[in-house]
């Protein structure tokens, strides 16, 4: 099994999104992309946009040897759209075979539990069934060779106002990988069902310290969960939300003391450079001027940033 982390808040964007390779099957993740389109009163930093760039290639080259991919629900950081911002991944960017994927889901039209989305949810979720078809399948609680998900739980603490998210387990030769999108860890019945499926590595979206809303009983929850699934798994990758801002790093820095471990973020799991944009965008713009109407340029495709990935 061979995990790969695209794109997340370490690595200079909003997002979950990961290919994991288990036999002849690659299993393509939350394939979305976002970058705050408004933070501090500022546009995302073309430094933030070039790094977008780069990881919607990645995105889209993955997409074209996938075999299955997966939405643990639908907010525009995990999943390709219909009416995409410059900044997300849009419909019209995916590849031909995109729709021939076998499509795995929180929820498709007609699931028991659609009416339980916000109507700007049901949308996007009819949107891609509209993309994909029959292929596209209300996954929650099933299983398919490697792959089982879980029911809904909590997007955050429970009974978050967010709605649920849906958990993924990949399985191949007793090895055991858990992808656990925007648990924020503030949930502890979240944290013993990722236990019971008794995971090698686990990827998890970490608090949001950033917001003012998560009180002090809500950061020592999420510190306690944090530190269980620390010292229960071989590896533990805390990302996303955490690290929208650089208090996320301290966090990290004391729980991998406390738990006598490190504790990862996707960019040291994959041995490359902490890039928190999102986090600095204030800064980037006391370093590096942006010329005036650089956005309005941009989003009229007068300026290319194409990179290779």
């Amino acid at each position: 099994m061979t995990v790969e982390i695209f794109g997340t808040e370490s690595l200079g964007v909003r997002g979950m999104s990961c290919l994991v390779t288990v036999g002849k099957r690659r299993i393509l993740i939350d394939p979305g992309i976002a970058l705050g389109y408004q933070r501090h009163g500022l546009l995302p930093h073309p430094q933030q946009v070039a790094a977008g760039v780069k990881i919607r290639q990645s995105l889209l080259q993955a997409m074209e040897s996938a075999t299955d991919v997966v939405f643990s629900h639908f907010h525009g950081d995990h999943v390709p759209l219909l009416r995409a911002n410059p900044y997300q991944l849009s419909f019209q960017q995916l590849p031909p075979r995109f729709p021939h994927l076998h499509c795995w889901s929180l929820c498709s039209p007609g699931c028991e539990f659609l009416e339980d989305l916000s109507p700007h949810m049901q949308s996007r979720v009819r949107d891609l069934d509209q993309l994909l078809g029959p292929n596209m399948k209300t996954a929650t609680g099933c299983s398919d060779g490697p792959l089982r998900f879980s029911g809904p739980v909590p997007h955050g603490q429970s009974g978050s106002r967010l709605g649920s998210v849906m958990m993924t387990r990949v399985q191949m030769e007793g090895q055991v990988f858990v992808h656990a999108s925007d648990i924020q860890l503030l949930d502890e019945r979240t944290i013993e069902k990722i236990l019971l499926w008794n995971p090698d590595i686990v990827f998890a979206a970490g608090p949001p310290l950033y917001l003012q809303v998560l009180t002090d009983p809500l950061r020592r929850l999420a510190w306690e969960n944090g530190l269980r699934l620390a010292r229960n798994v071989d590896t533990l990758v805390v990302d996303h939300h955490l690290l929208r801002s650089d208090e996320g790093l301290v966090w990290l820095d004391s729980i991998s003391q406390a738990a006598g471990k490190k504790v990862f973020c996707a960019a040291d799991f994959m041995n490359k450079s902490r890039r928190l944009l999102e986090a600095r965008r204030t800064e980037l713009y006391r370093k590096f001027t942006v010329e005036e109407n650089w956005h309005e340029s941009y989003e009229k495709g007068r300026i290319s940033l194409d990179i290779d990935p």
